[in-house]
Order: structure tokens, then sequence, then C-alpha cells
């Protein structure tokens, strides 16, 4: 496949400009994956196009984030880092760091102790390890989740603001977390299903609980929180549980409204949010996907628009011009119309020379019309944001280690996070 050649640029109005410099969250601003206005190439490898390269102290799951010129990212150090089960569970530690993002630079970096026994490292969770939540800040905080060992807020100078504890149990699987806080309306709010069974709204000053949803149900849920605005007016937050999409008031935890989404086990990728519409995928051992008019009240499962075998069972997807695109964890790319629900197109990527199963955990980005899927280990696969996912090109960057993180986008640079090293991709 011909790679991008080396103008390939994306240049684009500057309507959301200054917007794209903050990236706060998983999946930026709003959730949405996206960035309208970037003037970074999309050809690089280890000696071209790479601005700077940062080692870390330890590996991790979480994306990189960033706020004007402080990029954050958490680890975890001690305990199963060297993938041979070598050490204690008493061993583990989990760190935040805060870089520079002109230059790499740590500027400061904080550790936070183990407060309860962890899950094993064992199965699945060798995937993804004990960093898998990514940070979220408001440009004045930021606040890491690490499972068992909290939630824990500083200032974007690394000062010490609050921590709190969710819970200290696991899920018949023993897995760990996977879900990122997000922020609402002055509070923090954290899918702590793995630790509690809940979700759990903090005061985002002072770390005091606001309101708590608890569900058995929520056993297996490992999707961050969407909030979703339809035209009534009325936001609601959306997760998506086994069996059930629910809806809760994110100012109070109360239940609006829920449906039989008839998707069973393991819920990992993000509900999107377009319009009216709501789109939710995953599953396991039966796999699917659906979309639903958001909104109502009580079981609403009769909005229901249509279901799909189509699925995603760890990367979320993104939005553009009424179809869905994603590359799932099986190396499928797949472009679907949500309107419908028709799977427009499905097929292998290419030149996956390792295992297929789990070789994307990365959600796919969108650049102005092209796509952008990390692979876990064959580097990174740049296709047109159109019905056919025409292949661009594919860049590697020598690093032999899991990139498992989404990419981090600004208007000159995007972020690349492997279980070594953060990489700036800047002309």
């Amino acid at each position: 496949m011909k790679k991008a050649s080396l103008g390939l640029a994306i240049i684009l109005s500057t309507i959301a400009g200054a917007a794209a410099e903050n990236w706060p969250q998983f999946r930026g601003s709003e959730g949405v994956a996206a960035i309208d206005d970037a003037t970074f190439p999309l050809e690089w490898s280890a000696d071209k196009n790479v601005k700077w390269k940062t080692g870390l102290p330890g590996p991790g799951s979480s994306s990189p984030i960033f706020w004007d010129n402080k990029l954050f990212v958490t680890c975890y150090t001690g305990y199963g880092i060297d993938q041979k089960n070598v050490g204690e569970p008493k061993d583990l530690g989990r760190m935040l760091l805060c870089l520079d993002r002109a230059s790499g630079k740590i500027l400061w970096k904080k550790t936070v102790p183990l407060a309860n026994p962890d899950d094993d490292y064992r199965g699945y969770l060798t995937e993804h390890g004990y960093a898998s939540a990514t940070p979220v800040t408001d440009g004045k905080h930021v606040f890491a989740f690490f499972g068992k060992s909290g939630v824990h807020a500083f200032t974007v100078d690394g000062e010490k603001v609050w921590s709190k504890q969710v819970g200290d149990s696991s899920s018949n699987r023993r897995w760990g977390s996977a879900a990122s806080p997000i922020l609402f309306g002055g509070m923090l709010i954290v899918n702590a299903a793995d630790e509690s069974r809940a979700i759990i709204a903090f005061d985002q000053a002072t770390g005091d609980e606001k309101w708590r949803y608890e569900m058995g149900k929520l056993e297996l849920t490992y999707n961050t929180p969407t909030v979703h605005t339809p035209k009534s007016g009325r936001t609601e937050l959306v997760i998506a549980a086994p069996d059930e999409l629910f809806a809760l008031d994110p100012k109070t935890g109360k239940k609006l409204w829920w449906a039989r989404s008839g998707i069973p086990g393991n819920i990992s990728p993000s509900v999107i949010s377009e319009g009216e519409v709501l789109f939710t995928t995953g599953g396991y051992p039966r796999k699917g996907s659906l979309a639903i008019k958001g909104g109502g009240s009580g079981d609403v499962t009769d909005k229901i628009l249509w279901r799909s075998k189509t699925f995603s069972y760890v990367p979320s997807s993104v939005f553009k011009d009424g179809l869905l695109y994603w590359v799932n964890d099986e190396a499928q790319v797949i472009a679907m119309d949500l309107a419908k629900g028709e799977t427009v197109t499905k097929r292998e990527v290419p030149a996956i020379k390792k295992r297929k199963k789990f070789s994307f955990y990365a959600s796919t980005v969108r650049v102005g019309d092209k796509l952008v899927a990390v692979s876990r280990r064959d580097g990174t696969f740049i296709f047109e944001a159109e019905k056919g996912m025409k292949l661009v090109g594919v860049n590697a960057l020598g690093d032999d280690s899991d990139f498992n993180a989404t990419p981090a986008l600004a208007r000159d640079a995007i972020y690349l996070r492997s279980n070594k090293a953060v990489y700036c991709i800047a002309k």
C-alpha cells in the first residue's frame, strides 16, 4: 500500500481552532474524538516528523490529554511491568505525569500509593495493566482515577487537592478498571462499576460525594459515560451496561430511562451521541450494536431504531457526515450508516503482521477528512473518512511495546502513547 506523501497534511477552516488546543479528556472535547482544523503531517517514522519523544516510568493504556501547554498522562510501576508477573501486588504504584507540550520535558510527576489490594496481574488484565483510565482536566485541576486506589485531584502545577476512594470489589472476571472520568457541572463523574457497581459524582473542588447510582448490572461495564443533549434540552448521562442502555440525570444521579439492548457481557466502547441518536456496541459472547433515540422516561426499548451484528469489542467509533467509522479489535475496517444501521464497509486491515485478535485497542479519531487508527503493534493506519475508507498510509515508530492509547490531537501535533513513551508528531 502506498504510503502517505511527504506533504500530506490537513489544512481546513480555523473555526474550531481555539477549542482544538485543549484535549481535556478521553476522546477530546465533548468526547467526539475529532478535530476539523489541523496542519500536522500524516506521515511519520522513528526519524521523520517526530518533534520529541519522552520515556515513561512505566506502562499504561490511558490516553494523553492536554490543556494549553501542559500534557498529562498516567502510568503504573512495580508489579507486572516486565510482563512476566515478577514482583508482588504490594509493589504496585500509580503515577500522574505533566509534560511540557512544546518540548516533552517532564515538569512534574506524582505517585499515588496502593490503597487497596488490586487484582492479580493475569488473564486479560495483562492486556492493559493498571493505568487504563485517561485523566481529565479543566485547565486548573487534573483528576486521575486509579481504580481501587481511588480518585485523585491535583492542580495543574502538581499540588495535591484531594483524594477519595470508590470501593475495593472486583468483577467476576477480575480484569480491573477501564472507564475514564469526565467533568460536568462542577462535578467529577466516575464509572466505578468494577470497584462498587456504582456511578459516582464528586464535587470537583472538594471531593465531596454529590450523588451515587448503584446497580448490580453495572458489573462488566467498562465504558466512559457519555453526555447527551437531545433537542428537548434535557441533558442525559448515558452508560451502556450488559443487556441495558440507560440514562441518568447528571445533576442528581436519578435514572431517567432505560432500554433492553440485548447485548450481553462486557461493554467497553463509549456510547456515541449524535443529534437525537445514541449508538452503542460491544458484548460477549454475543456481540452487536444498536441505535436508539435519546430522551423519554422509563422503559424506552421501543425507541430502538435498529440492531446490527456489526460490532466493536474495545475501540469506540467516530462520526462524520452520517457515517460511523472505526477499526475494531479484530482488525476490521468498518463504516456504518447511523440513520439506517447499514454496514457500508467491512473488510480486514492489511499489513497486520501479528495476531489479529486484540490488534486494535485505541479508538479511531478523525482529523478533518482523514481517520487515524492506532494499532497495538503494527503502526498507525490513516484512512479516508468516506464510505470506502481507503487506506492512505501506515506509519511506524520502531517502538516494540504496545500502543493501547487513543491519541490526542492539536492543530499542529498529534500525541501518541505507547507502553514505553509519549511521542509528539509534528512538522
